[in-house]
């Protein structure tokens, strides 16, 4: 990564912890800390319940690489890819990265491991879009005041979407990478022994071979999308724990709405104050009480950083020479 990148990535943190923290007074964070204290630890069932939603989307995953990987090794990768993606302070491709190192562990594969991590984000550009289409229609049938927050977000989606057709297009009929191997090679550190064995051109073959094939990419898909929906019952969980429990289609409705939203602002690191923002709003026009909707929100934050833990601890374990070089990157 560019050192610009690297200030850019940082100078976000500020900001963000900033609208998380205003976000918190405002909704009165010493009720919704006094409503968890009250559950009780009850509320660790929460931090395993992840794990499926994980195992589904690294079933996705194993798919798009032809089952060359078994479906173990890829869990762990995506608990990695997932800690390093929503954790640490990189614009949006540090998960991405961090997937196709550990990848080629166990498929020395550099191009089909990069091909099958690069259509997998866009399989899951496709997924949002149709979880965003469906936590839509479930706030607009089954929610008691959501059009206000509906129609920012029908909005946000339009806006984006001639971006997303965009990387489609090219990835499909150009050749990004075989342009842009150059530049690829800057960010990955050009002694890295990843971007000495980088090839654009075949990266590009591998990534038109995989989006000519519409029944895996189908499958695929309809993983990606359990795994998303399978969410929801944390949310559904978690709010009957703390004593206000919703419907689910609520629940379906907050998990794929924030997800949608967290995912188009990528910009904020590690979704602070825009996940939390996103969940109270939703769950109100769901008639969740917002300091329980908060309460919700800080758990959710919760579950997140103990999964890095867990994503730290198993990456120390398996490849500790490779830890290092994640803390020099982020250096």
């Amino acid at each position: 990564m560019t050192g610009a990148l690297k200030r850019v990535a940082w100078l976000r943190w500020p900001a963000a912890i900033a609208l998380l923290i205003a976000l918190a007074v405002h909704e009165g964070i010493a009720d919704a800390f006094a409503l968890i204290a009250h559950t009780g630890p009850v509320l660790l069932w929460l931090v395993p319940l992840h794990a499926l939603p994980l195992l589904l989307d690294a079933r996705a995953w194993q798919l798009l690489l032809d089952k060359r990987v078994g479906l173990a090794a890829l869990w762990w990768i995506a608990v990695v890819r997932e800690a390093v993606g929503r954790l640490l302070p990189v614009l949006g491709i540090g998960g991405e990265l961090a997937g196709i190192r550990l990848g080629t562990r166990y498929l020395p594969n550099v191009s089909l491991v990069s091909a099958s991590v690069i259509v997998e984000m866009l399989v899951t550009i496709v997924v949002q879009y149709a979880l965003a289409m469906l936590g839509l229609a479930l706030l607009r049938f089954h929610a008691s005041d959501g059009n206000v927050i509906g129609n920012v977000i029908a909005a946000g989606l339009i806006a984006s979407l001639p971006v997303c057709v965009a990387a489609f297009v090219v990835a499909h009929r150009g050749a990004p990478f075989h342009r842009l191997e150059a530049m690829a090679r800057r960010w990955l550190d050009p002694a890295h022994a990843l971007a000495a064995r980088l090839d654009g051109k075949r990266l590009d073959h591998d990534i038109r071979v995989l989006l000519q094939r519409v029944p895996l990419l189908a499958r695929s898909f309809a993983w990606q999308f359990a795994g998303y929906v399978l969410g929801a019952a944390e949310v559904y969980t978690a709010l009957d724990m703390l004593g206000h429990p919703v419907s689910i289609a609520g629940a379906v409705a907050i998990e794929t709405l924030t997800q949608a939203v967290r995912n188009a602002v990528f910009i904020a690191p590690a979704g602070l104050g825009v996940q939390e923002a996103t969940i109270i709003a939703i769950a109100a026009a769901f008639g969740v009480d917002r300091q329980a909707a908060l309460s919700f929100a800080l758990l959710r934050r919760m579950r997140e950083f103990a999964w890095g833990g867990i994503a730290l601890v198993l990456l120390r374990v398996a490849e500790p020479k490779r830890t290092c070089e994640f803390a020099r990157d982020r250096g």
